[in-house]
């Protein structure tokens, strides 16, 4: 790992050299189009696929967008399904943000489920809305796709609950600067943000000036005497804690960018390091102090206790949601466990709150200030394999899939888990190095991961990543299956593993067991591609396995590993299986 100067003097060459080659780009100051001052601004951000629909509002900038030498249009099924594919771009695109086009009223309202999702799991989104144009918004005529009641501004409002920052491109004067406001509020606060587009603003001139400078893609450095203040409060504790230091990776370790800088505290500390389920590959997990998933009452028992053997928890970017803390289980109890909390904007230190002390300048210094307290040896990380435990029955069950299906997993395969039994299975295989786990935990909207996991499958093949795997259940994949077409029309060659369990299993596990209202409708699954696009046995190939042999025969041939077409596997389940952690977390939340 190079050091925090070494970086800085990169940093600094590489702002330099992007600021010429944008200065050169735009040194006569040419005039430009709102909508290609925009695109370029994504471009320079490394948005490669924008997400959406075409509607009559935004057809005059979607021509921009087609035309655009480096932007692609991926035209989807529905806007909810956009902003899913969007959500899955920016987690696997790490270093950019999705972006999704919609149209007043009609499309951006039936996006807002997933940019809800996004803003709840720290996901970078821009929302574009092609809306009516500035004469008819001042006018506020009865115009289609409006309430009728001359409210023009309902949307925005609405999009207020989900977004940090809004715009609405209204005159020509500021569309640089709001443009450029708003897209640096998504990237450093890791949130989506709401830009609407005139249809007379789109396509007028203004000054490409502003092109020549970079947005700032992180926050500004803490105040040094505060920051210094709060390094000697942690240092105090970690001296207290006599070497007994556990830290606790989670979700924004990932989603505002600090992997490196916990890559290089954990290897100068050695502390031992567990992740939330939401934190999952926030850290290599072959990495020899790495042990496992820490979920509270919901951790394997050796886990559990060796959490509880410190004296001290670091915790980095966390989201302490029920099912991420197995129901806010995350208390050690015993009154001398201390703990601090390293967050984007803000850190912790027991109960004293510093806002606006954030990680990302925060972790370095700390890594500097605790080198002389490596622990080597003081607590023992449990390294214990997932194995499928015995059973003679050749039914395949939860203990014997998540074990057996982390054997096929690769060197940064993308990873995409459905809410219910496929995110609780999965999060005790353990992963490849550089692998991206995929989930969404606390928002948990069923359906989500396959529009996702169309936009996760592009910017896997953008950045020349693995294979792109989902597991999803076959309640789930009914919602939102449609987006299976989109990526067939692009070429994109997922494996699907579809849980045929007979209904919703985890609303069973939470109340209504046997009730007809957590039934659905049995499809005919290895049609599915077909009927989508795909040509059965050329571009697309579906498979039903109903036992443990069958299952571990597929796996382990090479041309269904290979992955070069888009294949579907039916799995047929038990209706009333369920992974061990799904079940004590429906105990603990059971309705």
């Amino acid at each position: 790992m190079s050091t925090p100067e070494a970086l800085q003097r990169a940093a600094s060459s590489l702002q330099h050299t992007t600021r010429q080659s944008v200065a050169e780009l735009f040194s006569k100051d040419e005039p430009i189009t709102v909508g290609d001052y925009l695109l370029t601004r994504l471009s320079q951000l490394g948005v490669k696929s924008m997400f959406g629909l075409p509607g009559d509002f935004n057809l005059g900038f979607l021509d921009l967008v087609e035309d655009h030498e480096s932007i692609e249009w991926v035209g989807n099924c529905n806007e909810l399904n956009a902003a899913y594919a969007a959500d899955g771009y920016a987690r696997v695109h790490q270093n950019s943000i999705g972006v999704i086009t919609t149209t007043f009223g009609v499309g951006e309202l039936s996006a807002i489920n997933g940019i809800a999702g996004a803003f709840s799991e720290h996901i970078p989104i821009l929302h574009i809305v092609g809306v009516p144009s500035t004469v008819q918004q001042k006018n506020r005529p009865v115009l289609h796709h409006t309430l009728g009641d001359g409210r023009f501004d309902a949307y925005t409002k609405a999009a207020e609950q989900f977004t940090v920052a809004q715009t609405n491109l209204m005159n020509l004067e500021n569309a640089a600067s709001e443009i450029d406001r708003v897209l640096t509020q998504c990237i450093t606060a890791a949130r989506p943000v709401y830009l609407t587009l005139p249809t007379d603003i789109a396509k007028a001139k203004i000054s490409s000036d502003g092109l020549k400078t970079p947005l700032v893609r992180h926050t500004p450095p803490n105040d040094p005497g505060a920051e210094s203040f709060v390094l000697d409060e942690i240092v105090k504790l970690v001296e207290l804690a006599e070497g007994k230091v556990v830290v606790l990776v989670d979700a924004c370790t990932i989603r505002h960018d600090v992997k490196d800088e916990v890559h290089d505290l954990l290897a100068k500390t050695h502390y031992p390091v567990f992740s939330a389920p939401m934190g999952k590959t926030a850290v290599n997990e072959s990495y020899e102090r790495y042990g496992g998933i820490f979920c509270g009452a919901l951790s394997r028992p050796d886990i559990l206790e060796t959490v509880k053997t410190a004296k001290l928890i670091l915790y980095i970017g966390a989201i302490k949601s029920d099912f991420n803390t197995g129901n806010w289980s995350y208390t050690i109890p015993d009154s001398a466990v201390t703990s601090v909390e390293l967050h984007s904007d803000h850190t912790q230190v027991q109960f004293a709150r510093f806002p606006s002390i954030g990680m990302k300048h925060l972790l370095p210094r700390l890594t500097e200030r605790l080198k002389p307290f490596k622990p080597t040896g003081k607590i023992t990380v449990p390294r214990t394999v997932e194995q499928a435990p015995p059973d003679p029955s050749t039914t395949i069950t939860h203990d014997f899939l998540w074990p057996t299906v982390g054997g096929f997993f690769g060197k940064k395969d993308i990873i995409v888990a459905e809410t219910g039994t496929s995110s609780f299975g999965i999060l005790d295989v353990p992963f490849p190095d550089d692998s991206i786990f995929v989930s969404q935990i606390l928002w948990g909207s069923i359906g989500w991961t396959v529009g996702d996991t169309l936009g996760a499958a592009l910017a896997a093949k953008q950045l020349g990543l693995g294979r792109t795997i989902l597991f999803v259940g076959d309640g789930s994949l009914q919602l939102t299956v449609q987006e299976i077409s989109v990526m067939i029309r692009s070429g994109l060659t997922p494996i699907i593993f579809v849980l045929n369990n007979k209904g919703y299993t985890i609303e069973r596990y939470l109340h209504g067991k046997t009730r007809k209202y957590n039934d659905i409708s049995n499809w005919k699954w290895t049609t599915i591609l077909s009927t989508l696009g795909g040509v059965e046995g050329q571009t697309c190939q579906s498979y039903t396995v109903g036992t443990k042999q069958e299952l571990t025969t597929l796996l382990n041939n090479a041309t269904f590993a290979k992955a070069d077409k888009i294949q579907l596997v039916e799995i047929l389940m038990e209706w009333d299986d369920a992974p061990r952690a799904l079940k004590r977390q429906a105990q603990l939340s059971a309705v």
